[in-house]
């Protein structure tokens, strides 16, 4: 009798894994990532650390589900376990995320099988991706070395040096919310800029900065004699803004590939000058992404730049955007704020809280670069902040900036801790990145022309 693909899913875990080695795998055990561990150890690790594998244990994302099928009745049904546990929804295993904790390891997060057995992408949103649902495991590579595990094959969704490869991350990372608000925008925004243009000078897909390419083999193990492939071998952190909050595998490593790649993503220049009785103006220029910054769920995202001011004796004339630890930027009353986020709002213009309530947002990201034309008036596309510190310049001895960035306000946190079984801990594990390309001193000794950059 012809099993279905649920009906095959449902006994992979009864059926163990596939060695890396004869038979072959099925296709039951090539959807349980420990399968791939066997041969493909060094991606397994990196993925295992990630926020792909973390997708469906994340409290966050739990809690926030929770809220969001009582809030709207269970209208959102399949909406957020589609993109955090897809493989479970397409066999089946749930219909709207709320028996996560019963699913098996192999069917949560973004799997391995999910991107390498993807067969096509039939939109940009809302993970519209198609499977082969077969054996193959497909990769990056045009001529991959035969595998004893699995059949292996070439596709260009999975290849990060080619222009579609993009089309399958940015297919995932653009959500169109129930209301029809495009929230989450990062594909939308990398397709209007210099790395999304074919010239091949300048592009640069998802992957090539997402997933950096190092010399290595891509499998190893019984009867696999794999070469060292020159930068053929891709990153598999993914790394973000996001991280796990609660124990995880390679936490550390994930933190310190998030550092690794925000460092160059914003270029800052800090002028201080003798206009208006003294005026201080940082200008942010968005260099290193190939889309907003931030990006994803800008709505939750909260970055700002904090920017002090002392005199001789080290006392503080002027600051803006020191935020304590316990407290959102917006909370501190600054009217100076330098900020960057998606304000949202519902319908009645009232702040929105969660993304099922938002009818429409007000952004106030930095641009990414869209031409490389001089002459173009989008070419500067950076964004100039002016502080009025009210003392003369001859007053200013040093002035410190950095931006900050936190990937979810405190107080949405603090509500799921509140009525949907959050853990306390997750707020308190909630980090704040400085990103340290930004971090600048000025002072009169070391200024040009009245900046430092």
């Amino acid at each position: 009798m012809k099993r279905t693909l649920k009906q095959l899913a449902l006994i992979a875990v009864a059926l163990g894994l596939g060695a890396c080695g004869e038979p072959k795998a099925s296709v039951e055990e090539l959807m349980n990532p420990e399968t791939c561990l066997q041969c493909h150890p060094k991606h397994y690790k990196e993925w295992s650390g990630s926020m792909h594998a973390y997708a469906a244990d994340d409290p966050v994302f739990i809690a926030m589900n929770k809220r969001g099928q009582r809030e709207t009745n269970g209208a959102l049904g399949s909406f957020c376990i589609n993109c955090h546990a897809p493989l479970a929804v397409k066999l089946g295993l749930t219909t709207d995320g709320l028996n996560v904790a019963d699913l098996p390891k192999w069917a949560k997060g973004v799997t391995c099988y999910y991107c390498h057995n993807a067969k096509s992408v039939n939109d940009t949103h809302n993970n519209p991706i198609e499977l082969f649902n077969d054996d193959m495991m497909r990769g990056g590579l045009q001529f991959p070395v035969a595998s004893p595990a699995h059949d292996s094959g070439y596709s260009e969704l999975v290849d990060a040096d080619n222009p579609k490869s993009s089309g399958l991350c940015g297919s995932c990372h653009d959500i169109v919310t129930p209301k029809n608000v495009h929230l989450e925008r990062t594909f939308a925004e990398y397709q209007t800029t210099i790395f999304a243009d074919p010239k091949p000078q300048q592009h640069l897909t998802c992957g090539q900065c997402h997933m950096i390419a190092n010399d290595d083999v891509i499998a190893s193990g019984n009867g696999i004699n794999a070469p060292v492939r020159q930068l053929g071998r891709r990153e598999h952190t993914f790394a973000g803004v996001d991280v796990a909050l609660t124990p995880w595998p390679e936490m550390a490593e994930q933190r310190a590939a998030i550092d690794r790649d925000l460092k160059g993503v914003v270029a800052a220049k800090l002028c201080v000058l003798p206009n208006n009785g003294g005026e201080i103006t940082l200008r942010l220029d968005n260099i290193g992404a190939g889309h907003m910054f931030p990006s994803g769920a800008a709505h939750d995202r909260r970055a700002w730049v904090e920017l002090i001011a002392y005199d001789a004796a080290n006392q503080v004339l002027f600051q803006s955007g020191v935020v304590p630890a316990d407290k959102d930027p917006e909370e501190i009353g600054d009217p100076n704020l330098f900020a960057m986020w998606d304000k949202t709002f519902k319908a009645d213009n009232s702040p929105a809280e969660f993304f099922w309530d938002v009818d429409r947002y007000e952004s106030l990201l930095l641009k990414p670069a869209v031409t490389l034309d001089i002459n173009d008036p989008r070419y500067d596309h950076a964004t100039t902040h002016a502080y009025p510190i009210g003392a003369a310049r001859t007053q200013v001895a040093k002035v410190t900036a950095v931006v900050k960035l936190r990937p979810m306000p405190l107080h949405t946190l603090n509500a799921l801790v509140a009525s949907d079984g959050l853990p306390a801990s997750a707020v308190s594990n909630m980090p704040t990145f400085e990103l340290e390309g930004t971090k600048l001193t000025w002072t009169p000794a070391t200024a040009v022309n009245l900046c430092t950059n």
